[in-house]
């Protein structure tokens, strides 16, 4: 008899309810829900509409019920950093969003206790301005964290609302930038010098651990009971097991969505200092190994050249084929993470460096593409480099895999064969943590 298990898949623009099951062979999935998601400006901040994103998880765990009555577990995964604090039993409104720039202010008071040499050394994250340990300084300082009995990253947060039960879980707690590298649990002696109240930072559990039941008025509203468990609830840990287990220790992994994570798994970490100053970063994976791994700007690029011009991902692929353009920009400065123009800030970045200016959607199109590739191919080498290995492939999972321009031009870059699997990774990573526990 089949036995059939639910991913939550939540992403930064859109969440994902799909079945899975093993058919002796392979992970067969069904998409049985889709919601919108995304950021919202409420008095100056960028925040999650946590109301309307947990009416749509019930609402798409009542939908699989349905066509599915009978399901083993469900398990979710998110975007990592991101947290409320839990007061009073309930999440403390607002639930800020990483690209909120409510850390301008901490990022040097945290830096004056805790240099980021220091935090790289002993955690193995690599400095961001969104990093959970920047957020949390900032409720600190704006004494938010006062009567607070817990914090919760989206994808336990989601949990405890589900079941009242709080499970926190490795491979997202290490993208707080408080986890330490050596122990793999939460770092105490940041912790103290930072002043955070030491119960928010409770055991780590691994992937695969039973979270609990639905709540009983949960269970009426999707009309019956489903246990939750923890999967690697980071979906980059999630999409990058997929992607292990089909392409190997030789090749290089980028997950393209929102963002696109390039790199690959490691037994051990790499703390020193070339690595910090490429930007790499040892995000916890399978296992309780690490991901060395670098965030690049990603499809977020794309999705917003698109959103302002009118177009599509396909339409940008073909735009890029009939354009001559060949400058490039860095895109990963941070001019390009929250924009109020995407396409005007490829025009600034052009114009600063010297190069021509774009003609038209189409010059645009292409210098978005090379700009992308020569990131992927630039963090390949850096890479190869700080772990002295070569490889021989970059597999490419995930939603930007479909864009082919980008693939070729990724090939021509790096010199490298790109093997492209726009497979639902971060999904089926999901299922097969369930599955296997």
């Amino acid at each position: 008899m089949e036995k059939y298990y639910l991913a939550i898949d939540i992403g930064a623009s859109s969440g994902r309810h799909i079945i899975g099951h093993f058919d002796g062979k392979e992970i067969v999935t069904d998409e049985v829900y889709r919601f919108s998601n995304g950021v919202k400006e409420q008095d100056g901040h960028l925040i999650w509409d946590l109301e309307n994103l947990f009416s749509e998880i019930v609402n798409g765990i009542a939908v699989s019920l349905e066509k599915y009555p009978k399901i083993e577990s469900l398990a979710i995964d998110t975007w990592g950093v991101d947290y409320a604090l839990i007061k009073d039993g309930t999440p403390l409104l607002p639930v800020y969003a990483y690209r909120d720039s409510r850390t301008e202010k901490s990022i040097p008071e945290v830096h004056k206790i805790t240099p980021p040499e220091y935090l790289f050394e002993r955690t193995g994250i690599a400095f961001q301005t969104y990093n959970t340990i920047y957020q949390l300084y900032e409720d600190k300082m704006a004494g938010r964290l006062d009567g607070v009995t817990d914090f919760l990253l989206m994808p336990e947060l989601l949990n405890y609302m589900l079941t009242g039960n709080i499970k926190k879980e490795y491979t997202n707690g290490t993208t707080t930038g408080l986890v330490n590298a050596d122990t793999k649990e939460f770092d105490a002696e940041i912790i103290s010098k930072l002043g955070l109240p030491s119960h928010l930072f409770p055991t780590l559990y691994e992937g695969g651990t039973l979270v609990g039941d639905l709540k009983p008025e949960i269970q009426k509203r999707v009309k019956g009971n489903v246990p939750v468990k923890l999967c690697l609830s980071h979906d980059t840990a999630s999409a990058f097991y997929t992607a292990g287990i089909l392409g190997g220790d030789s090749s290089v992994y980028i997950s393209s969505g929102t963002w696109s994570l390039l790199g690959n798994k490691q037994t051990g970490k790499h703390t020193d200092e070339k690595v910090r100053l490429h930007g790499f970063t040892n995000e916890g994976g399978i296992g309780k190994t690490f991901r060395l791994l670098k965030n690049i700007m990603g499809m977020w690029v794309i999705n917003n050249v698109c959103k302002e011009n009118g177009i599509t991902p396909k339409d940008v692929a073909g735009l890029a084929e009939k354009s001559s353009y060949s400058h490039t920009v860095n895109v990963n400065h941070n001019d390009f993470f929250a924009p109020d123009s995407m396409t005007e800030t490829f025009k600034s970045r052009l114009k600063a460096s010297g190069a021509p200016e774009l003609k038209d959607v189409k010059d645009l199109s292409r210098c978005a593409l090379l700009s992308l590739a020569k990131a992927y191919a630039e963090s390949v080498f850096e890479l190869e480099k700080d772990v002295n290995k070569t490889y021989d492939n970059i597999v490419i999972v995930g939603g930007g895999a479909k864009n082919q321009t980008l693939n070729k031009l990724t090939e021509q870059f790096s010199g490298k064969k790109v093997i492209a699997m726009p497979i639902e990774a971060t999904a089926i990573g999901n299922l097969r943590i369930q599955m296997e526990n």
